[in-house]
């Protein structure tokens, strides 16, 4: 108790500059000089990289967090309260190579969320190629972009989906021996897909399970897309195919999965559809912004209250006020105590940044 007492005693002058010498030795001898609070040999290159890392971490809602910034849109990406980020986000600027005879301001972006179940695997190959297949199918004989109507943007996202889904329940036996759900079956594993190709005169947008896509217009949200199985459509859908809506903790088809639209799922099918829901908005001079976030936002979080806090960082002026919005939308989910990975993103539509 003595040298307890004694070493937490406030020493001044010489001795404690002789305890500082000695204390900065200890940890040169240790090889973890620049870990303490006393180091002043820090390059101001180190510093700032290390500040901005953790601006970035901060702003994610924690270390597994992971901020998307760029001039027409941001995101964010964290794990939260579960223990496997299963989330996945696609941001594809000019996605889409214009095609012969197509001039270049006809370029469109593709932005998608995809929120898995099972495992991640499902939700990474929706990542890596869901953009491929679109691009693929919006030149495969059909009319330029700028040309194409709501029935061609339809039938070209129906056909995008169900070459993913058949995909991946193709492919879905992982290869890899770090993939949990290898030693399992396979088709339990599925994923969400909300997508949207932003083009300079219209929002496509292209759903299939309870994510959701939300376009902020003059202050007010409009909801473009979301699935549940006790949505009427969808649970007289269910049935007229031989299924049951259970609750159990929710709304599960059969009793096992809460939503009614997915790519993969092979057991559950043809209750749980891969076709998604297509919409078609116009672009407007009122519209400020598209939010497309995984159920982890959304079950905490209304479509007023996300419209309002993209709206709060669109008024602070800052340039990148998408990745912000982005950013705070996670941590709002998270103060909610949302329980499953949150994952959003922001696009810019105001006129002045058309694409």
């Amino acid at each position: 108790m003595a040298e307890v007492c004694c070493d937490s005693a406030v020493v001044v002058g010489a001795e404690a500059e002789a305890r500082a010498r000695a204390r900065a030795g200890r940890r040169r001898r240790a090889g973890v000089e620049g870990a303490g609070r006393w180091n002043a040999t820090a390059t101001a290159a180190g510093v700032a990289a290390e500040e901005a890392a953790t601006r970035k971490r901060r702003a994610s809602g924690g270390e597994a967090g992971l901020v998307v910034v760029a001039k027409r849109h941001g995101a964010a990406s964290v794990a939260g309260r579960r223990r496997e980020m299963e989330d996945a986000v696609s941001l594809r600027e000019a996605f889409a190579a214009p095609a012969n005879g197509e001039v270049a301001a006809a370029r469109c972006d593709f932005y998608g969320v995809f929120d898995g179940h099972g495992c991640s695997h499902v939700a990474d190959a929706c990542r890596e190629r869901m953009h491929e297949l679109v691009a693929e199918e919006m030149g495969a004989g059909s009319p330029a972009a700028a040309a194409r109507e709501p029935a061609s943007w339809t039938e070209t996202m129906e056909r995008s989906f169900a070459r993913m889904d058949a995909e991946v329940i193709a492919g879905c036996r992982a290869e890899s021996g770090s993939c949990r759900c290898e030693g399992q079956k396979c088709d339990h594993v599925g994923s969400t897909a909300v997508v949207a190709v932003v083009e300079e005169s219209r929002v496509v947008v292209a759903n299939c399970g309870d994510s959701r896509a939300v376009l902020c217009r003059g202050g007010a949200p409009v909801q473009l897309s979301d699935h549940k199985p006790d949505r009427p459509d969808e649970l007289e859908r269910i049935e007229a195919a031989g299924g049951r809506v259970i609750f159990w903790e929710g709304a599960r088809v059969l009793g096992v999965l809460a939503m009614s639209r997915s790519i993969g799922d092979a057991y559950l099918k043809p209750y749980v559809t891969a076709v998604p829901e297509v919409t078609v908005t116009g672009r407007s001079d009122f519209d400020e912004c598209l939010i497309l976030a995984s159920d982890g936002l959304w079950d905490v979080v209304s479509n007023e209250a996300a419209c309002e806090v993209a709206q709060s960082c669109l008024r602070r002026g800052r340039q990148r006020w998408c990745a912000e919005a982005a950013a705070v939308l996670t941590k709002l989910a998270l103060a909610r105590r949302s329980s499953d990975n949150i994952s959003v993103v922001v696009v810019d539509l105001r006129r002045g940044n058309a694409l």
